[in-house]
């Protein structure tokens, strides 16, 4: 996979999605990315919408939920339940957008991440959906910028941390 390219995969038949990223930075960054509000705020979903962490509990049987605000005051809230969280290892949890017109539209969602040479991280994340048309109303919702849009948002966190962790001279 080449540097800074986010892969989308989505099979026919199936019911989930499979998204690829390498980012330039260690594991253990990556991971506190994922799992320390004030971090997670910074970076996930596409640019020009704000983040709010209403509750962020990422341990074992937490949850959290967050709201995005975009310019023109529209607000999109999303919620879930953590399943497991193994640090700098995965996180398996359930993922749900509060606008839907009927509730129970859950995905599972699992999260991988894996050292790679040279301080860079690989993340595997799977998103599996109760039925292919939720998966296919996704796919289909322009989800695929707001990822991308988040991993880029996402390298640029990791350059401003590793600048704050080198030693002075």
């Amino acid at each position: 996979m080449a540097e800074k390219q986010t892969r989308i995969s989505a099979e026919p038949g199936r019911l989930d999605i499979v998204i690829e990223r390498e980012v330039d930075a260690p594991r253990e960054m990556v991971f506190r990315a994922y799992t320390e509000p004030e971090l997670y705020a910074q970076w996930i979903g596409p640019r020009g919408l704000s983040t709010e962490i209403d509750h962020f509990d990422a341990r074992n049987g937490g949850s959290w939920r967050l709201i995005q605000k975009d310019s023109e005051g529209n607000k999109y809230a999303f919620h879930g339940v953590y399943h497991e969280v193994v640090p700098n290892e995965r996180i398996i949890g359930t993922f749900e957008f509060e606008g839907l017109p009927e509730a129970g539209h859950v995905c599972l969602e699992r999260t991988v991440f894996e050292e790679l040479p040279n301080g860079r991280t690989k993340m595997v994340s799977t998103s599996v959906y109760l039925t292919g048309k939720e998966r296919d109303e996704m796919l289909q919702s322009g989800m695929d910028e707001g990822v991308k849009e988040g991993y880029e948002r996402l390298d640029e966190l990791m350059d401003r941390l590793k600048v704050q962790q080198r030693p002075a001279k």
